[in-house]
């Protein structure tokens, strides 16, 4: 129970990486705040983290829209009493070869993984710098260090993300508000079923060929489980990881060593 007495904020957590992180952070001890741009299902998820016996607030709220985060941190504070741990994982992927992107794609992915994880951030920090502690998790990829030609867009906006967790890293110091960076890989969720889909349609595979060749990269020989990052990121949450700060940790079994 690391994070007793903690509340967090996780955002698209209805469903894929952010709802196994809420749970494990309900099960480390936390009341969570559950957003997601599908209301329904973060109210599931909010309803899993009652039955563990924590507090729980689900609710719609879009990433890009600066109004709704506001209201999801007030509402954090309001209604559970405080904002601790912010993690960043609302994410969208699109497969698009390169040279077809249009200003329509680049807005949309920068729109939700780059500002949505700057206004979340810019929401809470009031309240941490306030009270002088803090933890703020940002979901990037391992895409921010390996690029591919097919989802180029979404590569450079993981990219942002990491460079954006280390200035705010330094900004949040002073107040011993920490800001680290998670970065999966090949993820078992409904993402990656449309990437291999996706993919395959491009490249000529037939389905689960593109998913297969991942793996067969992976040193840990697997696929990687929703509950393999939200382990990392209940340890960037705690107390245990205090001395660490502007860091972003592959969590990919070994596909992409530094």
């Amino acid at each position: 129970m690391r994070l007793q007495g903690k509340v967090a904020i996780v955002t698209g957590a209805g469903r894929g990486i952010g709802r196994s992180i809420a749970l494990r952070l309900a099960q480390e001890g936390a009341d969570v705040l559950v957003s997601d741009v599908d209301g329904a299902t973060a109210e599931n998820t909010a309803r899993e983290i009652a039955t563990l016996g924590r507090r729980s607030v689900g609710m719609r709220a879009d990433v890009t829209r600066p109004a709704d985060m506001k209201e999801m941190a007030a509402r954090s504070l309001a209604e559970l009493g405080g904002i601790h741990i912010l993690v960043n994982n609302a994410g969208i992927v699109q497969v698009k070869p390169w040279l077809e992107l249009a200003d329509e794609d680049l807005d949309r992915m920068f729109g939700v993984n780059v500002k949505g994880t700057l206004f979340a951030s810019q929401a809470v920090a009031p309240t941490m710098v306030q009270q002088r502690s803090g933890r703020i998790i940002n979901i990037s990829s391992v895409a921010a260090k390996l690029s591919r030609p097919y989802f180029l867009h979404y590569a450079a906006s993981k990219a942002a993300v990491v460079s954006m967790t280390r200035g705010m890293a330094l900004y949040f110091a002073p107040y011993n508000v920490t800001c680290n960076s998670v970065c999966p890989g090949t993820v078992d969720t409904k993402m990656w079923e449309y990437l291999d889909e996706a993919l395959g349609a491009l490249e000529g595979r037939a389905k689960g060929e593109a998913l297969k060749q991942r793996i067969g990269a992976i040193p840990l020989g697997r696929v990687e489980q929703p509950e393999d990052v939200a382990g990392v990121v209940a340890f960037l949450s705690s107390e245990d990881s205090g001395y660490m700060t502007g860091q972003s940790l592959l969590v990919d079994g070994g596909f992409f060593m530094e």
